[in-house]
């Protein structure tokens, strides 16, 4: 009787899809906040429109390199626990041979199996190294290109998220029409966002898209009440 292969499906770009969160987030929500603020205090959309870009320009580049700095500080942590493992196998072997089948008890593996397993990785130093980190750390190597990617992703994100709310001031003179304009924008864009992270996520589509609309929503509301009260 044929059998259907199988084929299973990961979704492996979680850090991209998370870079992507941050950064469409954040612009979605306070660029329309200092947009909502300042529609209360001037009637005139230009203003409004030269500030928001200033502030995406300003928050792109601050979450940016937020992102890269974070990505650089997961890799410098990665090494110096690295390094450690390897000293560690050298200065105290028996107690990292213990460790090891410490972890293999763990997963139920009777004894008898784990003696020689362990036994043979400790004659294989680069992979026991890399198995301690895996599963006694819990870190995995990081992707030498993940900062400067992280920091793309994010301010790139954090730009098209905040052209969203910003887009009805270009087109409308008027300052308070163009934020009923961009109140229903908003909500749209964190709508559609939530949907098709749902998507990539592997999380409901809908629950997904109800709840980035309802958190984001609230969070531009938060902030709108901020800025309407500073301005």
């Amino acid at each position: 009787m044929p059998r259907t292969p199988h084929t299973e499906r990961h979704f492996t770009a979680s850090d991209t899809v998370r870079d992507v969160v941050i950064g469409m987030s954040d612009g979605l929500t306070v660029p329309f906040a200092l947009a909502a603020g300042l529609s209360g205090a001037v009637a005139s959309s230009g203003i409004v429109v030269t500030a928001g870009l200033a502030e995406i320009a300003a928050g792109s580049i601050a979450m940016g390199l937020g992102g890269y700095l974070a990505a650089k500080s997961d890799a410098e942590h990665y090494a110096a626990e690295k390094r450690k493992e390897e000293q560690e196998i050298i200065d105290i072997p028996r107690e990292e041979m213990r460790e090891v089948a410490d972890i293999f008890r763990h997963y139920g593996i009777p004894d008898e199996h784990i003696r020689p397993v362990v036994q043979a990785m400790s004659e294989r130093p680069k992979e026991w190294v890399d198995f301690m980190m895996r599963f006694e750390l819990g870190l995995e190597t990081p992707d030498p290109k993940r900062a400067r990617n992280s920091a793309t992703v994010i301010a790139l994100s954090y730009l098209i998220g905040g052209l969203i709310p910003l887009g009805p001031y270009m087109l409308l003179h008027v300052a308070h029409d163009a934020l009923l304009v961009s109140i229903a924008v908003t909500l749209i864009a964190l709508a559609v966002f939530g949907y098709v992270k749902g998507r990539y996520t592997g999380a409901g589509r809908w629950k997904s898209a109800l709840q980035t609309t309802i958190v984001g929503g609230l969070a531009a509301a938060a902030a709108y009440v901020i800025a309407k009260a500073i301005t």
